[in-house]
């Protein structure tokens, strides 16, 4: 058996680890009247990609996966915006919270092309479909 690893892209465990070190963070951040509120928004949709990625993976059809990515895409640039917030309420976890930033954007990113993947398939499909239909 061979010693090479499987370097299969993990999306999960990605999505994952990005929830777990939004909740470590948010830790971080000192309570006050205007961090707390910030600091549940940001959980909530911190965690909800991975949450959304597992439900996307487990979709029953192509309509409900583009549908759970499309909300991991919404939460993902939603998190942008909270740790943006909180880089200004709380100054000191600016450096911290860009890390998390980056990610966030990243996550964004890949599920903006995944879903416009699966959107062209389908308009191909019903392109080739449509024109077997009228010829």
């Amino acid at each position: 058996m061979s010693n090479i690893k499987n370097t299969k892209y993990d999306l999960e465990d990605r999505t994952a680890r990005f929830g777990e070190n939004i909740i470590k963070f948010a830790k971080k951040i000192p309570k006050s009247p205007i961090t707390i509120p910030l600091i549940s928004q940001l959980v909530k949709a911190g965690t909800s990609v991975g949450a959304n990625y597992c439900e996307a993976d487990c979709a029953e059809s192509k309509k409900d996966f583009e549908h759970k990515l499309g909300i991991c895409k919404k939460e993902s640039k939603e998190s942008k915006h909270w740790l943006r917030m909180i880089s200004i309420a709380v100054p000191e976890l600016k450096d911290e919270a860009i890390i998390l930033w980056r990610e966030a954007n990243e996550l964004n990113l890949i599920f903006s092309s995944i879903v416009n993947k699966s959107r062209k398939k389908k308009q191909i499909g019903n392109l080739v479909i449509g024109h077997f239909i009228r010829n």
